[in-house]
This record gives structure tokens, C-alpha cells and sequence, in this order.
């Protein structure tokens, strides 16, 4: 016959677990929400590298802004030109738990095929 004592672990390995189970689901979210923002950010610079592209090349506003929605859907872009370059700018949200704004930037030379 075993006999319980005041000096009894039974039980703490379920209480420490109980614990820190929130803390790693935060962890893990967290992870996952950055994850997510850093893919955004790669699409909203590629998105704005082909929108430039289109926009030296003189194609017109509507076309260069779906460049830019279709891949990040949600985002604004703005068209402008310095010099001899056309740049295009875009802002989206990196996710909608994550209120952080991710914005990119591309130039073309215009008038370039």
C-alpha cells in the first residue's frame, strides 16, 4: 500500500503542462502571423517590379493597378514618374490579425521593351 503525503508530485506534470500551453500557442501564432507578413512582403515586391515593368512600357493605369491587386489582393498602388524612370509604389496589410502595413517600391526605365 503506497501512502500519500504532503511531498507528492502526482499531478504537477499536468498542472505545468496547463501552463504552458498558452504560451506556445502564442509562440506558435506568432511564428505563423510573421510567416504570413514575410510572404505578403515578396508578393508586393514582385507585383510592383512587374507593375513598373508595364507602366515604362506605357501601358495604361488600369492594367498596372491589377498587376498589383491580383497578386496582393487589397493593396493600392501609385504610379509616378522621376526623370527618365516610372516607379510604382504599393501598400497592403500584411494580414488581417496582424495590423502591421508592408509597403514596395519598383522602378522601370521608361519607354523600355
Amino acid at each position: 500500500m503506497t501512502r500519500r503525503g504532503l511531498g507528492d508530485d502526482r499531478g504537477s506534470v499536468v498542472a505545468e503542462f496547463a501552463v504552458a500551453l498558452p504560451a506556445v500557442i502564442v509562440v506558435v501564432l506568432f511564428c505563423v502571423a510573421a510567416l504570413t507578413a514575410a510572404a505578403v512582403q515578396v508578393r508586393l515586391q514582385d507585383a510592383t517590379a512587374d507593375a513598373a515593368r508595364l507602366a515604362a512600357r506605357g501601358e495604361d493605369a488600369g492594367r498596372i493597378a491589377g498587376a498589383v491587386v491580383t497578386a496582393v489582393p487589397g493593396a493600392a498602388s501609385t504610379v509616378s514618374h522621376e526623370g527618365d524612370l516610372v516607379c510604382v509604389s504599393a501598400t497592403a496589410a500584411a494580414h488581417p490579425a496582424v495590423p502591421v502595413p508592408l509597403s514596395a517600391r519598383s522602378c522601370g526605365l521608361a519607354g523600355g521593351w
